[in-house]
């Protein structure tokens, strides 16, 4: 297996005792990254007050074009950007009119961003939430469907990947066949899919929203937030700033504008510099020929290595938990999920050790990135099996 490390030289070198398995949590930055950071740095020195028409002009553009490739969408304009997703998130809902409460259908298994804010909505009186369990995973996909077919709801909001079973959804293609921009929106949220998995949302594009990010395996840190808005839905967000009128900014400013695309879901004032860095990782990934499919099957690889050496005693008391297997088929997500009373005991005292993971609730998550070979999976079960030896 060839080695990348070379790409991560001065996050590597920054923790050498550091043994890293949370790719899926906060994914190591390549060293293009840093270049990408300088950039931005020197862009807002140089050029001041016109640094906003290199990023309106260049930055974005070829931001929205990475992503567009990516996920194949026919048209990079409809992408918009935000610090993170619970801020598109807000704004995306304030766009859906309709009488409250909104009817919502998700899932038990939704980042904690969505959880939270959905919550305390439905406390208000604004959301009504049906949620549906992940579990059993066989059925999981057309127990979600069938609630959909029952009543058709106001939002279908999920994810594709579960963060924290790694339990794909595999209906996409139905729930875009329900979404009109005066019925039901459909809301797939791509923060465990995005740059992890191929995607391909060219046949559904026009009438589902896409929110993901640049933080976990874009490999660009936080601050790149998306949103894919098909065209027709949602035009007017409640929740707006002046970014989503930007080239309106020197007229005379009358009634509330906004852009056409999907700049219209763009805020205010925010750091821009997530965005060189995505940029700067993705002509990296392409010079160095790596496509999200490269990537994917090099990490399944040590993926199964990992279960293997887990399953066969090398990680110790990590053979007892249970390894939660959501897929029957195709790809999995970029970790393994290990379900366990003492999870998060087993994190924290990993993490004392230098051996990186994390926990949600009672599922140990160790996940795979660029920067791993063979020698890093036998290195984290041999630290692993010391350091939990205690538990044993």
């Amino acid at each position: 297996m060839k080695s990348y490390k070379h790409l991560f030289k001065r996050a590597l070198d920054a923790a050498p005792g550091r043994i890293h398995f949370a790719a899926h949590s906060h994914h190591l930055w390549p060293d293009a990254s840093f270049d990408g950071h300088m950039e931005a740095w020197t862009d807002a020195a140089v050029l001041a007050d016109k640094k906003w028409d290199k990023v309106f002009g260049e930055v974005m553009p070829r931001a929205q074009e990475n992503i567009a490739r990516e996920l194949n969408l026919p048209d990079p304009r409809t992408i918009g950007f935000a610090p993170n997703t619970h801020e598109l998130l807000v704004r995306l809902f304030s766009a859906k009119g309709g009488r409250a409460p909104l009817d919502v259908l998700t899932t038990d298994g939704e980042f904690h961003s969505f959880r939270r804010q959905s919550a305390r909505w439905e406390e208000d009186g604004r959301i009504k939430r049906r949620v549906v369990a992940c579990e059993p995973f066989a059925t999981f996909t057309e127990r979600y469907l069938a609630a959909l077919r029952e009543k058709t709801p106001d939002v279908a909001f999920l994810s594709a990947v579960m963060f924290r079973s790694g339990l794909r959804f595999d209906g996409v293609s139905e729930l875009a066949d329900r979404a009109t921009p005066d019925g039901m929106w459909a809301m797939v949220d791509l923060y465990h899919s995005f740059m992890a998995l191929p995607s391909d949302f060219g046949a559904v594009a026009d009438r589902v929203f896409l929110l993901g990010g640049g933080y976990k395996y874009a490999m660009a840190g936080e601050g790149a937030a998306f949103i894919h808005a098909p065209p027709g839905f949602g035009l007017r967000p409640q929740n707006t700033g002046w970014f989503a009128d930007f080239g309106a900014i020197e007229a005379k400013q009358g009634e509330v504008g906004y852009a056409p695309d999907g700049g219209r879901f763009l805020g205010a004032t925010y750091d821009p510099t997530g965005l060189y860095r995505f940029n700067a990782v993705r002509a990296m990934l392409a010079r160095e020929g790596l496509t999200t499919d490269a990537i994917a099957a090099r990490c399944a690889t040590l993926r199964q290595a990992m279960i293997e050496a887990i399953r066969a005693g090398d990680a110790g008391v990590l053979a007892e938990a249970e390894l939660l297997e959501p897929n029957a088929h195709g790809p999995n997500a970029r970790f393994i999920a290990l379900r366990h009373p003492k999870a998060t005991e087993w994190k924290a005292t990993l993490m004392a050790a230098d051996l990186i993971t994390d926990a949600r609730d009672d599922v140990l998550r160790v996940g795979f990135g660029l920067y791993q070979d063979e020698d890093d999976v036998a290195a984290f079960c041999a630290g692993a099996k010391r350091a939990l030896s205690a538990f044993g």
